[in-house]
């Protein structure tokens, strides 16, 4: 140990006081470890894998939320939207002459387009609507109030003051849990009560209780003016079409997802026995999952003025109907979705007797589906919606009746056991069969929505875009009596 310190001195000295440790080993070679250097280069091995960890997140960030905006780019555009009424509205705030019109209660109409702008013209008017119902009928109440209270003399007045709050902010608390309130004017609750408790509680300090109260209402009314001029003028989003293309959409998904998980069962099964679900299967989970978007956007569309196809009495509950039909016939779907990944399935030899019949159904079932969602897109009525049905039918009876002689075929050709082998094909078919009286639920909800909505005849709407087409490219006949002034005209030069 003496020699190894004293050899650890003198390299020490030798270095110029840096401590530099030295160990031998037995076949006489040495090994030297430099603690500082060590550290150093951990630190920068550290800091460079934060870095590219950084990196990485700030990369994957990016790139979603890309997507987002690539997928839907009304996104994007709504963001804009919110930014220039903002914009707008804050010129009442910087500039003097507009400012000294409004006063200081300018913010108000700031924080009024923060809390009201939404992204479609329905979620708009719908919050701007409220707002303004509310602020008016509070700000009207709570000056009645105000006025009871000074004449009531300086003892009694913050008690009339406090139980009016009590008593108000109670009733409209409540009147949250009516289904009829909570659905449409939630929001005009709050603001009501938020609005009656600030003018009741700071009428009892402010002086100007009434010219206060009028400013406010007016850069109250402000900024939802300026929101329903940005959301109406710049790149309307309507709730009501977006409900409308979601119906459309959903009968397409649920469509594809029949047709998948028939093709799925009877496809050849894989060698490990699990079968994933594919894309086109997993459809009918959009359906089952869209109850929330229907509701919201059913109510937001009843306050949207009339565009286009869409009137002031449009039918949106009914879509609503059509909705829960299509919920109801994708349960079937979820379950037939079961059978088709299930890891007990019947033998192959006998899921070949039906597998033309089951395969048809579901083309059929299908079939009518798209054409309800080509009805349901133009708003349009077509006879081949009625033929899809009448097809539909025709399929499932053919299969029914093989489905009754398919367990005597099996006791004969094979043995009693093999009807227990085909159980599941047996609740397969069963489903399928279910699937197409349920599809017929959703063809008269459709039916239910064309009539109430006024939907044309697909045929009428041809014949007059033929006869259209027929006039434009039609020439015009020529008169004869047309050119003779002309010819006078030129006879005369």
């Amino acid at each position: 140990m003496e020699m190894v310190a004293a050899a650890a001195t003198k390299d020490a000295k030798r270095n110029g006081g840096a401590p530099e440790w030295r160990v031998t080993v037995p076949e006489g070679a040495s090994v030297t470890v430099e603690h500082e250097r060590c550290l150093a280069a951990r630190a920068w091995a550290c800091l460079v894998s934060c870095v590219v960890a950084l990196g990485a997140k700030v990369s994957g960030s990016g790139k979603r939320l890309w997507k987002i905006g690539a997928d839907d780019p009304r996104r994007a555009v709504h963001g804009l939207k919110v930014g220039l009424a903002l914009s707008l509205v804050s010129v009442f705030y910087y500039t003097r002459p507009l400012y000294e019109g409004v006063g200081g209660n300018a913010m108000w109409a700031i924080m009024t387009v923060v809390v009201v702008f939404e992204y479609t013209v329905g979620g708009c008017v719908y919050k701007g609507f409220n707002r303004a119902a509310a602020t008016v009928s509070a700000g009207a109440i709570a000056l009645g109030v105000h006025w009871v209270a000074v004449h009531a003399g300086g003892e009694l007045e913050p008690f009339i003051r406090s139980g009016s709050v009590f008593l108000l902010a109670s009733i409209a608390t409540f009147s949250r849990f009516i289904p009829t309130v909570k659905a449409r004017f939630d929001y005009g609750v709050t603001i009501f009560i938020l609005t009656y408790s600030l003018v009741a509680v700071s009428g009892y300090r402010v002086e100007a209780l009434l010219a206060m109260a009028q400013s406010r209402v007016c850069t109250i009314a402000i900024g939802i003016f300026m929101c329903l001029a940005v959301c109406v003028l710049v790149c309307p989003v309507w709730a009501g079409q977006e409900l409308h293309r979601l119906t459309a959409r959903n009968m397409d998904k649920l469509a594809g997802a029949v047709e998948a998980c028939v093709e799925d069962y009877f496809a050849d099964q894989p060698a490990d026995g699990k079968r994933p679900p594919s894309d086109k299967a997993e459809g009918y989970k959009c359906v089952l999952n869209s109850k929330a978007t229907e509701d919201s956007q059913a109510n937001l569309a009843r306050w949207e003025p009339a565009h286009g196809r869409f009137g002031f009495r449009h039918p949106y509950e009914q879509y609503k109907s059509v909705g829960a039909a299509m919920r109801h016939c994708a349960y079937c779907v979820e379950a037939l979705s079961g059978c088709a990944r299930s890891e007990i399935q019947a033998p192959d030899h006998v899921k070949r007797r039906l597998a033309g019949g089951c395969a048809s159904v579901a083309a059929r079932c299908a079939l009518v589906l798209r054409e309800a969602s080509i009805s349901v897109a133009a708003m349009t009525t077509s006879w081949a919606l009625d033929l899809a049905v009448a097809e539909m039918n025709t399929a499932v009876q053919e299969l029914q009746s093989d489905l009754r002689a398919l367990p005597s075929k099996l006791v004969e050709e094979e043995s009693p056991a093999a009807v227990l082998d085909a159980v599941q094909l047996f609740t397969v078919t069963s489903l399928l069969i279910e699937v197409s009286t349920r599809i017929e639920s959703v063809v008269d909800a459709v039916d239910t929505l064309a009539s109430l909505a006024g939907f044309r005849s697909s045929d009428v709407e041809k014949d007059e875009a033929s006869e259209t087409e027929t006039k434009v490219k039609q020439p015009a006949a020529s008169d004869p009596d047309s050119d003779e002034p002309e010819k006078k005209h030129i006879e005369q030069v």
